[in-house]
């Protein structure tokens, strides 16, 4: 009990110190690919990212979407891209394979489409190599460039607003 108190203090450090270094990039770009983090416990129908690819005038595979599950089970039964707490090893060292390749892909565009405060959702936001990064509601406004705020089950909303302020950024 007491290690994982440790080790979630180390991922937070961890996660703070990537928001400190963090750099602007270039921001003149147009979406082609998209990457999704969501939380499975607040979303459950993730077919719903693949209709955003029309309204990006995309094709359904440049979205590449990941789930997080707080319960390995969960992991295992409803999502074939779904990690876990045990995919993150000390000072927020990512232990799978499929998370690492998905961070490390340039999206033109990342989704983190979660309200809850977990940590290891936010510390996949602050990891990847994302040129452009957009979220519904979030408590630590560090993360996102574009912050649209809607419920979970608002994606109507969201989807509409996000289209919106991507035609005034001119990335569609």
């Amino acid at each position: 009990m007491i290690l994982k108190g440790f080790k979630e203090k180390s991922i937070k450090k961890k996660f703070n110190t990537i928001l400190k270094t963090q750099s602007v990039t270039d921001k003149d770009h147009t979406v082609k690919n998209v990457g999704v983090i969501f939380n499975i416990e607040e979303v459950n129908d993730f077919e719903m990212f693949k209709s955003l690819a029309d309204s990006l005038k995309l094709l359904p595979n440049a979205i590449q979407v990941i789930a997080y599950a707080n319960d390995e089970k969960d992991a295992a039964f409803s999502w074939n891209t779904c990690f876990h707490s045990k995919d993150f090893g000390w000072h927020g060292k990512i232990n799978s394979v499929e998370l690492e390749t998905f961070l490390n892909t340039e999206f033109d565009l990342l989704i983190s489409y979660y309200c809850e405060d977990i940590l290891r959702l936010k510390l996949l936001t602050a990891y990847s190599k994302a040129k452009f990064k957009a979220s519904i509601f979030q408590l630590d406004k560090r993360l996102n460039d574009l912050i649209i705020e809607t419920k979970v089950n608002e994606f109507g909303a969201f989807k509409s607003e996000l289209v919106k302020y991507l035609k005034v950024f001119n990335k569609i």
